[in-house]
């Protein structure tokens, strides 16, 4: 795409360079060449940047006091927010190839314009696609399943009856959306176990990304929902009816139980484990292999906005580093007076 294409999509100003030179990808600093973009978060990166081969450069404004005269330049607030952007449109659009071999499609269902099916899918019937969804080889996708506009549903994905996915949602290989919540009914004179109705929906609304071997419940009578924005790493676990907010980030090996919330703009590092009926407010950051009771809440009340929370149960990282500290001194100290007895 030509710079000025770029600007007019991602905004910035150009503020060196001509608008009509043409950009073919992003790339890193180290292997750029002429018709690629690099980018500088802060000043030492953007010595890296400005010396490199690459012809374009976006970086903030002022971050450096002259530009090479052989570069273009883009001044935007956000330069890592900008390459992301480019990168994003400069990707290159996989080939129209209707649907694939040995993909089998119900009559009932209905596809979009430019939909591709890839080779020995399952698209049950009362499925609808929307225009220009990518569904991989060996994908399953059951019946009376609703994928919006712009998805791409990566090869062995499986999506359970009565599943809903918004428009621009992408589920990488080997994710799971919709299967049947852990719930189970115990009988206190036998002791044997029946499952308690799983019946409900998923709901995963735009612009969600699912990563690969990730599973999602659906809602036992009433619903999950995954609400826009949410981006899942690999082999997370959402269980059934949660409530997933907008812009939340889970990242991997992260297990949710069923019926818990997790509040708009969070942060779940790997590992976290939340119990049952529990919430995580709004903007809270929980560290790596951080826990949340079964039942509890945990909010940023009275602290600092950026505060990471740890350790089970889930408190402010400073706390659990004092807590350490002062367990270390008092074993420390025993061993001592052990050692004199």
């Amino acid at each position: 795409m030509k710079l000025a294409e770029l600007v007019d999509l991602l905004g910035g100003k150009l503020v060196q360079g001509s608008a009509e030179a043409v950009i073919t990808r992003v790339n890193s600093t180290v292997d750029a060449a002429r018709e690629h973009l690099v980018f500088a978060q802060d000043a030492a990166s953007a010595v890296d940047a400005l010396t490199s081969n690459a012809g374009a450069v976006v970086l903030k404004p002022g971050m450096a006091k002259g530009y090479p005269a052989d570069k273009a330049i883009i001044e935007t607030p956000q330069p890592r927010v900008w390459f992301s952007g480019a990168a994003r449109v400069l990707r290159p659009v996989p080939p129209v190839t209707g649907i694939g071999r040995a993909a089998v499609v119900a009559p009932g269902a209905s596809l979009g314009e430019r939909v591709c099916i890839g080779a020995c899918a399952v698209i049950d019937d009362n499925v609808v696609i929307g225009s220009s969804t990518r569904v991989d080889a060996g994908a399953i996708i059951a019946s009376d399943v609703r994928i919006g506009a712009d998805c791409h549903i990566y090869p062995r994905v499986v999506i359970y009856p009565g599943t809903t996915l918004g428009d621009r949602v992408m589920a990488h290989a080997g994710a799971v959306l919709g299967s049947d919540g852990f719930g189970y009914v115990r009988d206190s004179i036998t002791g044997a176990y029946t499952q308690f109705p799983q019946q409900g929906t998923l709901i995963i609304e735009d612009d969600v990304e699912i990563g690969a071997n990730t599973t999602i419940d659906r809602g036992a009578l009433g619903e999950t929902r995954i609400r826009r924005g949410v981006k899942i790493d690999n082999l997370v676990h959402i269980g059934h009816n949660c409530d997933i907010g907008e812009d939340v980030i889970l990242v991997a090996l992260t297990g949710i139980s069923g019926s818990s919330s997790v509040g708009k703009g969070a942060v779940i590092a790997g590992q976290v484990g939340i119990g049952d009926h529990a919430h995580v407010g709004e903007g809270v950051i929980l560290g790596g292999q951080a826990g949340v009771l079964s039942g509890k809440t945990v909010t940023n009340e009275g602290l600092k906005p950026g505060t990471v929370l740890w350790g089970t149960p889930a408190r402010p990282l400073k706390q659990v580093l004092r807590e350490i500290a002062v367990l270390a001194r008092l074993a420390k100290g025993k061993g001592r007076g052990a050692a004199s007895e």
